[in-house]
């Protein structure tokens, strides 16, 4: 089937390009020129029976962002009504954004960055009904995206959290937004999970947990996140034989709080060497304890088999579930929206900015290459026992 180009998007351009070069512009000119004749059946001054119409100028459009406002030239035809995928309204994520920027403004928070974006998005004239629709809509779709069905079998869990700020009557608060992802047995990660929470406590995680369980999931081998005591715990109730790993980089960033600042290089070396080789786990203690820093040797005490329970599993897998590197990029997305905004003015516009995103991202995912390599068959024939480096 042909797909109508027109859907592609580049027939409305900018009038002014502010950051294209001089070459790209010319580039999207013919492009517009080329899908604009597709539509017409004919190119300009082309004379052919397959022409279906003629071009009849432009009309300048202007559409606003909260990156400003563009104007652009829609083209227009004699006979054919001109319409565009392109433009949509706005994305999830944008409509989110927006609709929190908004929210914050009718409900009368003032600050300069939400009075920065408020012209920009014409929000003066924009209404609390207006207001609603926009929240009702995107509800509907994060409250099924993370109410799906899941898998029964997730080999990898990773969880992590993250903090906002979120409006509570006349003050503001610190909110936690608990994120669930995981590989599957095809090796392709996918978002699981998310809540909003007043704190990150045991109670919290453990109903976020049963709730993947409602789901349909049945069995988890390794859960990866950082050192919090309730984490640990509600995994080990929640998912019977799962093993926990002590994501490496929290477990350095722990042993470093009890180390002084001039003595950092030394511990992350000596830190790295034992992770490299477990059997130096205990020198490494005994070289902290011998050197004065026994809270670091507690700490590493502590964590000394949770820190290399991915040794475990196939070792090309190694490198991807001994740290929660993969939630990176989520939260750093979350984050960059956040500063947009400030604040956020409740907890449902939090859990819609963050649900459209963690939705983006999750397409993103399963549309994209492998994670890993196949993660559906753990063996101890896949494990090794050499030492690789950190």
């Amino acid at each position: 089937m042909t797909r109508n180009p027109a859907d592609a998007g580049g027939y409305l351009l900018p009038r002014t390009f502010t950051r294209c070069e001089t070459r790209w512009r010319g580039a999207l000119v013919k492009l517009k020129h080329i899908l604009v004749g597709w539509l017409a059946g004919a190119g300009r001054y082309e004379r052919t029976g397959s022409r279906r119409t003629y071009r009849n100028g432009t009309r300048s459009r202007s559409l606003k962002s909260r990156y400003g406002s563009l104007s652009l030239d829609k083209p227009l035809l004699r006979d054919i009504p001109f319409k565009t995928q392109v433009f949509e309204r706005y994305s999830r994520v944008e409509q989110a954004l927006e609709n929190a920027i908004i929210e914050s403004y009718l409900q009368g928070v003032s600050t300069r960055k939400i009075q920065n974006v408020i012209s920009t998005l014409g929000v003066e004239k924009i209404s609390a009904s207006y207001v609603s629709s926009i929240a009702k809509e995107l509800d509907e779709k994060v409250i099924g995206f993370l109410s799906r069905p899941v898998e029964s079998h997730i080999p990898y869990l990773f969880v992590d959290a993250s903090y906002f700020k979120v409006r509570d009557g006349i003050r503001y608060v610190n909110k936690a937004l608990l994120v669930i992802a995981g590989i599957r047995n095809d090796g392709v990660r996918e978002i699981l999970g998310a809540r909003i929470a007043d704190c990150e406590d045991e109670l919290t995680w453990e109903d976020l947990f049963s709730d993947l369980k409602d789901r349909g999931l049945r069995r988890v081998d390794l859960l990866i996140s950082d050192g919090h005591k309730g984490i640990q715990n509600a995994a080990q109730r929640s998912f019977h034989g799962c093993s926990w790993q002590m994501c490496q980089v929290h477990f350095i960033r722990a042993v470093l709080k009890k180390v002084p600042r001039k003595d950092h290089k030394f511990v992350v070396a000596i830190l790295k060497d034992a992770l490299n080789d477990p059997r130096r786990l205990q020198e490494c203690i005994l070289e902290l304890e011998s050197r004065g820093f026994s809270r670091a040797a507690d700490t590493i005490e502590r964590f000394q088999y949770d820190v290399l329970n991915y040794r475990s599993f196939p070792i090309d897998h190694w490198k991807r579930i001994r740290t929660t590197n993969l939630l990176e990029r989520v939260n750093k997305e979350l984050k960059r929206r956040y500063r947009s905004i400030g604040a956020f003015p409740n907890d449902s516009s939090l859990l819609r900015i963050a649900g459209s995103i963690l939705m983006d991202i999750n397409e993103e995912w399963i549309t994209s290459r492998r994670y890993l390599s196949d993660a559906g068959e753990i063996s101890s024939a896949d494990t090794g026992s050499e030492i690789t480096a950190y």
